[in-house]
């Protein structure tokens, strides 16, 4: 039997003994050695794929700490205390990290989910939701913290807006 597998330019040919029959004991352990070899093969390439975004993905977050030590840099040395940033660029800071989080959370699930296949031992399962427990509780903190960042900023808005109303207004005669 010849096989091409798709995108590729090779042929992988399999022989398969028929010395007892087709439908013998042999022949069908030989076919799910032959089956059990082709899924390892295409687990090795997801593997490999995998590693190839990894690094793009280690490229991009390097580049993107390089841009944030920048950027904060900036701040410091603009005011020398810092200042708030405006509302489209806040807005796509907190998406960032949002989506960074949820990068971090699906990568710490990929590297936990082979030892729950392997098995079922039910510690697997529960250091699986131990983990899945403490990414919920990460996001939910982070967002816990984002929205107190949002109430202090609309505090202060009122406090300025409120000492604008206490101000006198000046009189006009005509």
């Amino acid at each position: 039997m010849a096989c091409r597998p798709p995108g590729s330019g090779s042929y992988t040919v399999v022989i398969i003994p028929l010395r007892t029959g087709l439908y013998s004991l042999d022949a069908l352990r030989f076919y799910l050695w032959v089956k059990r070899l082709k899924d390892l093969e295409k687990e090795k390439d997801a593997l490999r794929s995998g590693l190839e975004v990894l690094e793009k993905a280690r490229l991009w977050y390097l580049q993107r700490l390089e841009e944030n030590r920048a950027r904060q840099g900036n701040l410091e040395t603009k005011n020398g205390v810092g200042s708030c940033q405006g509302g489209a660029a806040e807005a796509r800071s907190c998406l960032l990290r949002s989506r960074i989080q949820r990068a971090n959370g699906s990568l710490g699930s990929v590297m936990s989910e082979p030892n729950v296949t392997s098995g079922s031992n039910p510690s697997l399962h529960d250091a699986v939701a131990v983990s899945d427990l403490r990414w919920h509780n990460t996001a939910l903190t982070q967002e816990v913290s984002d929205k107190n960042r949002q109430i202090s900023m609309l505090e202060l808005e009122k406090d300025a807006l409120v000492e604008k109303l206490q101000q006198p207004f000046p009189v006009v005669l005509h």
